[in-house]
């Protein structure tokens, strides 16, 4: 481990993300950064040379190597981002929301539909007439008529574009900062008569890709895959997940087997096997090896390519490309050199690779794998073939887990029990449904699968699928709705680590660091315990056609809603509850519509429309479910600092309350525009 440290790359990627943590987080101007970087880079050159002529690096030089790769950091998110080009289209000066853009979009990305829109991601092309770049969110009202849009195609469309909105909801998911590190910004609605589409001027990498697998899944379909069969074999060999029912996708997670179904590290080093194997014969030829390695590095990228070089494939490829290279030029790989210089390279091209849940998962993982497992599996050593096997899957699946365990809980927030069970019974077999999975699509692409194969494979699908249903629906093992903060994630992390140390020199010094690690752990909770025994909050929560209003006391959450058939299971109060770990909930009296919380006194005004009181001079006014009132007598009458409208309201109502709060020049609050009113 001290060793790895100590490598010059993992120190380097260091300063790199820290470089891009900071780029990200932090607006500087593109030309300062080119100057900068220019001048850093001349002033490298002359202190290598210097130390080059003395044989050895002076601390001079390895302090602006650090400075020159961090700033390269800062570079590459800067210049990654399309909001600092000149070209972006919200930089275009006659931008706006408020009005009407003429658009040619390309599409390039097709996603997981909704009940009621297909979505796609699109590149745009040209604004007004001008070109332009950037990437947006298309959303087009389902027609069972309409054709599908493929990648590739171009659109030509005449609408408003719309920010991503914010989370309506205390912890509820931030979809808009998940887009943005995707680089889209804005989205765009669509009916079936918005738009033209156009003659295809091109057909990029992406789309031959894309025209493969919809081939590909016209000859299974031929063959009888259907439904969660041919959405799993997508998964596993297509890396597309889109036609796997929301119903089987729980199941995966709740099993702790989601990973199977991305196309990762295990699926392309199965494949990496697979290939070895067949190009093992080039060996006995004069370059050889050489001609092998080209080969395999080629059949990999081209298997990225046809699985849509999504962010996963695209790392697991890159790690794997590394390692393929190393083999066939008789080097012995270091798999922490892998792993730290494939994360340089990926970084540096996609520097927002770094912010996305299943790039952190991923490397977290596999150093886990390689620098956990060997000290889990030495503690035990079968005498039977079969059980060494089993131990050894066992460690692995083992020490994955524990590498991603507390990340796992800070953004799922729930543990899947049997997770070990899954994997054991998955893994071993996976390299042969694989195997099996290319076979019977090369079959079906040229039309010579025969009925027995075909039906098999459906068969072998069908009981992985009902294995992992039934895994999951033991839920006694499956820990949900656990609150897991940024600072517990931090002292977990550290815990492991000096742990893991001890056991490998277990002195007097590592096991101080270990209580010490112990006790970091115990002070993060009681602070935050103390935080929430404190904490009051008077919260109006939006949700659509329905009111839900809460009043928070320390640990205690009283609720006051209009559903009749409340659960806490339902959102936002689920999100809330885990956000921040309360553990006692009681309902409110629905007809208790006058709250006091600290010094404000709070009228609730529901469909009845009562509101008359007489010793009582409310400073917030909260309307739910549309009652008919006078709020311009009401504004007159108590004189209020707030009115907040929640999502329960007709829009049409809350359009008029606006335009008196502002006749009236009193703020006003409504949630489905602001998301949930929160007093603190």
């Amino acid at each position: 481990m001290i060793k790895f440290l100590k490598f010059i790359p993992i120190q380097l990627t260091f300063c790199l993300v820290i470089g891009i943590l900071f780029g990200h987080y932090f607006i500087i101007d593109p030309i300062f950064i080119y100057i900068f970087l220019g001048f850093l880079v001349l002033i490298f050159f002359g202190i290598y040379n210097y130390a080059n002529s003395r044989f050895e690096p002076t601390l001079l030089f390895t302090t602006v190597t650090f400075l020159l790769a961090f700033f390269i950091g800062v570079a590459a998110i800067t210049f990654k981002n399309d909001q600092n080009q000149k070209l972006f289209y919200a930089n275009q000066d006659e931008f706006s929301i408020e009005k009407q853009h003429a658009a040619v979009l390309r599409i390039y990305k097709i996603l997981k539909p909704t009940n009621f829109s297909n979505k796609y991601e699109a590149e745009i092309v040209q604004l007004n007439s001008k070109k332009a770049i950037g990437t947006i969110l298309v959303n087009i009202q389902k027609d069972s008529v309409l054709n599908l849009l493929r990648v590739d195609d171009e659109i030509f469309v005449k609408t408003l574009f719309h920010e991503i909105s914010n989370p309506k909801n205390p912890y509820e998911f931030n979809y808009k900062n998940y887009l943005k590190n995707q680089q889209i910004h804005y989205q765009i609605h669509l009916e079936n008569s918005q738009f033209l589409v156009l003659d295809k001027a091109r057909t990029t990498l992406i789309g031959l890709a894309e025209n493969s697998r919809a081939l590909i899944n016209l000859s299974l379909i031929k063959n009888g895959f259907k439904d969660d069969e041919l959405g799993v074999i997508n998964a596993l060999l297509l890396g597309q997940r889109q036609n796997i029912s929301e119903e089987l996708m729980q199941s995966y997670s709740g099993a702790g087997a989601i990973h199977i179904l991305a196309v990762s590290g295990l699926h392309v080093g199965i494949i990496l096997l697979i290939l070895t194997f067949l190009f093992k014969p080039l060996h006995y030829f004069k370059n050889g090896k050489l001609l092998a390695s080209v080969c395999i590095v080629i059949s990999l990228w081209m298997f990225a390519i046809l699985a849509g070089l999504s962010a996963s494939v695209v790392r697991a490829v890159t790690m794997f490309t590394a390692i393929s290279i190393g083999m066939y030029s008789n080097r012995s790989t270091n798999v922490y050199n892998t792993l730290v210089i494939s994360m340089f390279v990926l970084l540096l091209v996609n520097p927002y690779y770094l912010f996305e849940v299943g790039f952190q998962l991923s490397y977290l993982a596999v150093f886990s794998i390689v620098w956990i497992q060997p000290k889990i599996y030495g503690l035990f050593k079968p005498k039977l073939w079969i059980g060494d096997k089993f131990w050894q899957l066992f460690s692995i699946s083992v020490a994955a887990q524990i590498g991603v365990l507390p990340l796992s809980l800070f953004y799922f927030h729930q543990f899947p029990g049997l997770f070990f069970v899954t994997n054991l019974v998955i893994i071993p077999f996976l390299g042969f449904i694989l195997i099996f999975g290319i076979i019977v699509m090369l079959f079906a692409v040229f039309d010579l699968l025969p009925q027995f194969l075909s039906d098999g494979y459906i068969f072998v699908i069908q009981q992985m699928n009902n294995f992992i249903s039934w895994v999951s629906n033991q839920e006694f093992f499956i820990i949900q709705h656990i609150t897991f903060s940024f600072a517990l994630l931090l002292v977990f992390y550290v815990f492991i680590l000096v742990v893991f140390k001890w056991t490998e020199k277990m002195n007097f010094q590592r096991i101080v660091l270990v209580f010490l690690s112990i006790i970091f752990i115990q002070i993060v909770f009681i602070f935050e315990k103390y935080q929430l025994q404190n904490s009051q909050n008077f919260i109006v929560f939006n949700k659509s056609q329905e009111s839900i209003i809460g009043n928070r006391i320390g640990e205690k959450l009283k609720i006051n809603t209009s559903i009749s058939n409340f659960s806490l299971n339902e959102n936002p109060i689920k999100n809330y509850l885990v956000g921040t770990g309360i553990d006692s909930v009681s309902m409110s009296d629905k007809n208790n519509n006058l709250q006091i919380f600290r010094n404000e006194s709070i009228l609730i005004i529901d469909s009845l429309g009562i509101y008359k009181f007489n010793s009582i001079q409310p400073t917030i006014v909260v309307l739910r479910q549309s009652p008919k009132i006078n709020l311009d007598r009401l504004l007159n009458s108590f004189q209020p600092r707030l009115i907040v409208a929640d999502g329960s309201n007709y829009k049409s109502y809350v359009s008029k309350w606006e335009e008196s709060c502002i006749k009236n020049k009193t703020p006003f609050h409504s949630t489905m525009q602001n998301g949930a009113f929160i007093l603190k």
